[in-house]
């Protein structure tokens, strides 16, 4: 007896599935309309009417689909899965997290169902249990190269270092020329504050790719040396991966609120908002929102497309350079704007020295520039790259080369920038004024 005679859906199913994946949406829909009419209360049918409803921008209509097919068989994995993936995507981490962990129980031995759960606890940044259900996945499958990656991704990011190097040093051993491998150990020794442990994998790197932009700035490194700045290479990829969730994770997950601060400091000292504002690292538009639309010109500069692209659906952009902080300044006309905003960036960005002239040049007379930085100790060098991988500034240096590039007035606040582990990062804000 076929398949087909024992499920008289599957064959509308499986073409509905395949129509969905090449975006052929409405005849998706009139395939699942025949499956339906078939089998009315066919669990399967509601399940993929959610991912086209999803995928047609239709995301209550996707809710209630899963939803329907979920109470049609609560105990089914790939419909609870599937509602768990988009209740992630929709940042609603706390249900997804419930939804995946039952559905995790119900098949423990599912493959399928284990990477959903994985991404799930990811994309919640809940650690503990992706590192959970990755070492339960070992179990399942010993010795898998994809999993041992995450997991000592994973390690590291917890702060458990040694464990982590530890799994990157055989992974590497394994596989010496793995790229992903090697990359993954040498950031691992820079999270370990031990670069120069890192300079076999780096040495590996070059003899893969000499010209390669990011294993440059890891050779720096490894070798000692604090590289004036992040390459654009390096940072995009870390913010696109991350563009999608970036928004929640920072403002929820850090408690992130310099965009509302600066927005308001902005606007008290431009309440008609006439004004041209250059908003330097715009990431997914924070600051955008917070100052709403403008009358004048609202830039966003950013070298991540997928956060340029979060970015312009608040509709309070005028335009987007995708290009990074240092080249936007320095081919930006003089006194072009009443406002520069550089929030969060310089972490990344790091050297000031030829920035903040350029800055002082772009502004227009009586133009304000406002600048965070987290904060180096005043005992040590000017700027230092953390083992986090950001770079942290000194105080009294920065209001140095402030003075120095002519600014008739320079305010320097100490304040919190955002929490990491729970934990306050402190920072602080400058807040430059350049002469009428």
């Amino acid at each position: 007896m076929s398949a087909t005679a024992t499920d008289p859906n599957l064959q509308h199913l499986t073409q509905a599935r395949e129509q969905i994946a090449q975006g052929d949406l409405k005849n998706a829909a009139l395939t699942l309309n025949k499956a339906n009419a078939q089998w009315p209360q066919d669990p399967r049918v509601f399940m993929l009417g959610g991912l086209l409803a999803e995928k047609s921008g239709n995301v209550k209509g996707a809710f209630e689909a899963l939803r329907k097919s979920v109470s049609l068989a609560p105990d089914w994995g790939p419909g609870l899965l599937e509602l768990a993936l988009l209740l992630a995507r929709q940042n609603q981490f706390q249900e997804a997290i419930e939804t995946a962990e039952k559905v995790a129980t119900l098949e423990p031995q599912n493959l399928q169902v284990l990477a959903g759960v994985i991404d799930i606890a990811h994309r919640a940044g809940h650690l503990d249990m992706a590192i959970r259900h990755l070492r339960r996945g070992l179990d399942l499958v010993p010795g898998d190269v994809a999993l041992r990656r995450l997991l000592a991704r994973d390690l590291s990011d917890q702060g458990q270092h040694e464990a982590s190097i530890s799994m990157w040093n055989a992974l590497v051993q394994e596989h010496p020329a793995d790229a992903q491998s090697l990359v993954g150990h040498v950031q691992a020794c820079i999270a370990a504050g031990n670069p120069t442990g890192a300079r076999d994998s780096v040495a590996a790197l070059l003899g893969l790719a000499p010209d390669d932009a990011v294993y440059q700035y890891y050779a720096r490194l490894a070798h000692g040396e604090t590289p004036g700045q992040q390459p654009a290479e390096l940072t995009r990829a870390i913010f696109d991966n991350m563009a999608e969730f970036y928004d929640l994770h920072m403002v929820r997950g850090l408690k992130y609120q310099l965009p509302k601060q600066v927005g308001d400091k902005i606007l008290a000292r431009h309440p008609d908002k006439k004004i041209n504002v250059l908003d330097l690292g715009c990431g997914t538009g924070l600051l955008g929102v917070c100052l709403g639309r403008l009358d004048g010109a609202l830039v966003g500069v950013d070298p991540a497309m997928k956060m340029i692209e979060q970015a312009a659906r608040h509709n309070v952009y005028d335009r987007f350079h995708t290009v990074n902080l240092h080249d936007a300044l320095r081919e930006t006309p003089a006194a072009l704007y009443q406002v520069i905003a550089a929030l969060d960036v310089f972490i990344y960005a790091g050297e000031v020295t030829q920035a903040i002239p350029n800055a002082h040049r772009v502004l227009a007379p009586g133009g304000m520039m406002v600048f965070s930085f987290e904060a180096a100790p005043e005992q040590g060098p000017d700027m230092v790259l953390q083992p986090a991988g950001r770079y942290a500034h000194k105080r009294s240096h920065v209001e140095a080369v402030c003075e120095s590039a002519g600014f008739a007035t320079v305010e320097i606040e100490e304040t919190v920038l955002r929490e990491e582990n729970h934990t306050p990062v402190p920072g602080f804000v400058v807040t430059a004024y350049k002469a009428a």
